[in-house]
């Protein structure tokens, strides 16, 4: 069975994000990048299913900059078996619908039976581009997946609701959005990192993909500003050595300075 996996190369979690100085972008001179940690949970289903199958491939794939070749790599010494680069050029801040346009000309051109997203893209936490591809490319979609069996020509999912699973059956081919908790991720063997530096990556040019958002004059979203969260207050810490003191200092500070009671 032959899979298709979306990924985005994002912001490390542990990265400390400066607004830039145009006020609608982040500042990338000290941004370290990873690939998605849900893109990760989908990729290593591709691979499971491929390794149970005992055929099939997994082609990996990922619109942005230049930058994002490194994210594919990593896939590629995962276990991946394909790459494909779809470069963005001087287009910034592409919104979802327009990767969305972008990942489904590159699926029009590929024969699959499963195109994997991270439920969401760790950065904009938006949750659209996996929803917004099976639309464009008339293909049922299950998100939040947790567990999946595949039969034949379909798969029965079991998908996160609120608090309750949700059991999905839908035929194939099909879009799935990978929650946590469908897999652990594997980490890249010495074998597989040497062997994804000669591994080529397939490269299209978003211009040549008719994707009209990539002119951000015509992107339904744009980011008009960014700004951080307001830095916390200081922690007043109350002595208590004296209980009562200390229970009655409290309920002065809630009233008269937080203003909660």
């Amino acid at each position: 069975m032959n899979s298709l996996v979306a990924i985005a190369y994002v912001p490390d979690t542990e990265s400390k994000i400066k607004v830039g100085p145009d006020g609608s972008s982040i500042d990338e001179s000290d941004v370290k990048w990873i690939v998605s940690p849900y893109d990760e949970y989908g990729l290593e289903e591709a691979l499971k299913i491929r390794e149970s199958k005992g055929a099939g491939t997994v082609t990996v794939v990922s619109v942005g900059p230049e930058r994002v070749k490194t994210g594919l790599r990593e896939c590629l010494a995962r276990g991946a078996d394909d790459a494909v680069w779809v470069d963005t050029g001087e287009t910034k801040n592409l919104d979802a619908l327009g990767v969305s346009k972008a990942l489904a000309a590159v699926a029009k051109a590929a024969t699959f039976d499963f195109f994997w997203f991270g439920q969401k893209g760790v950065g904009p936490d938006e949750s659209l581009v996996g929803p917004m591809t099976a639309e464009l490319l008339g293909l049922p979609h299950v998100a939040n997946v947790v567990h999946l069996d595949v039969g034949e020509g379909k798969v029965t999912a079991s998908r996160e609701i609120e608090g309750a699973h949700e059991i999905v059956e839908c035929s194939l081919p099909a879009i799935l959005t990978a929650q946590k908790g469908l897999n652990e991720p594997r980490y890249a063997s010495l074998k597989g990192i040497m062997g994804a530096k000669k591994k080529p990556i397939a490269e299209k040019k978003l211009a040549d993909l008719d994707v009209p958002e990539a002119d951000p004059a015509a992107a339904k979203a744009r980011w008009r500003k960014l700004s951080l969260p307001a830095p916390r207050q200081a922690v007043k810490l109350i002595p208590a050595d004296d209980p009562a003191a200390a229970a009655k200092e409290l309920v002065r500070l809630l009233r008269e300075e937080a203003k909660v009671i």
